[in-house]
């Protein structure tokens, strides 16, 4: 049975809390069922010419619910006043990212919105869905998204205004406990000792932690450059590239790859002349260095012109759902 088709998958690996569900008959099976997720079910059943296998769509009742919090210490802190899981609240982090630092630019004071759906069948609660709508006010600015679902099953959130919220590059290429050192021209050397300009942003975290490319690009160096290490450089439109040092060892992307925004192109570490583990990430346009943090950056494609009334007509509710909190 584990090797049917659609069954290896789901059945070769499995962990303990993992639950199957086996029918039988004077010890021969007749059935087994393993939940594969919320909707998803794997059933595999004896008919005369053997076992066959199929995946069975659940109907899973959605209910939209609503969510607002007030930053006193911490997001988390405020998500879990708001009755928000640390799950609905990353996934917001991931909708803004382009625009907020959750790490660094968060302040007391900032406010957070969420309409979510539940996911529930025969009156329980299986767990949360996508976020429909988000507002995170940062500042005194307000950032607004909703997910728009096309005609092709492509799902991406955009503002009221219908700009992707996603950007053609992400501000941070790696999940970061702190930036070591920021940008900056006359920054001392914590090796040499000297004054060398720091033409990019160090961020530390743990050795092995994956590296993902900044943005779509291909990938026209890999290897070792001087003090950088082990390191990759990626060209990307407009005469942009961005560069990934100190890198313990690089992942499977080779030199002329093309990579995609958020793949894994090699793991943090502390080779070249570092001082502890971190990723030192530089961003440039036509050659001419430029803070990572503060550049502004392209934006991806907005909503297509054929999508546009429905976009509105589709989204009206949830802005007004935002607007009541």
């Amino acid at each position: 049975m584990a090797r049917l088709p659609q069954a290896e998958e789901h059945l070769r690996i499995l962990l303990p809390g993992d639950q199957i569900t086996v029918t039988h008959n004077d010890g021969q099976i007749i059935s087994l069922a393993r939940e594969i997720d919320e909707v998803n079910l794997l059933e595999i059943t004896k008919g005369e010419k053997g076992f066959t296998a199929e995946i069975l769509k659940r109907k899973v009742d959605t209910h939209l619910e609503g969510a607002h919090g007030i930053i006193q210490s911490s997001l988390f802190e405020a998500a879990q006043e708001a009755g928000v899981s640390d799950a609905l609240i990353m996934n917001m982090a991931e909708i803004f990212q382009w625009d907020i630092d959750f790490i660094q630019d968060v302040r007391i004071g900032d406010a957070f919105t969420i309409i979510f759906e539940e996911l529930w069948r025969d009156g329980v609660k299986l767990g949360d869905g996508n976020i429909s709508a988000a507002e995170f006010v940062n500042q005194g600015t307000s950032f607004r998204a909703a997910r728009f679902i096309d005609n092709n099953g492509n799902a991406n959130y955009f503002t009221p205004e219908g700009r992707n919220v996603r950007k053609a590059f992400t501000r941070a290429p790696v999940d970061f406990t702190r930036i070591s050192s920021n940008f900056d021209p006359n920054r001392r050397h914590p090796v040499l000792n000297t004054i060398r300009a720091h033409r990019g942003v160090d961020y530390a975290a743990p050795t092995r932690t994956p590296i993902r490319a900044a943005g779509d690009g291909k990938v026209i160096f890999r290897g070792v450059r001087n003090g950088y290490g082990n390191t990759v450089i990626l060209q990307h439109g407009d005469n942009i590239t961005t560069l990934y040092a100190h890198m313990s060892r690089f992942a499977s992307p080779k030199l002329g790859s093309r990579v995609v925004q958020g793949q894994t192109i090699g793991f943090v570490g502390m080779s070249g002349l570092a001082t502890g583990p971190h990723l030192h990430y530089e961003y440039r346009i036509n050659g001419v260095h430029r803070n990572p943090r503060t550049v502004p950056l392209p934006p991806a494609d907005p909503i297509p012109s054929e999508y546009r009334e429905d976009f509105q007509k589709r989204t009206a509710p949830l802005w007004q759902q935002l607007n009541a909190y």
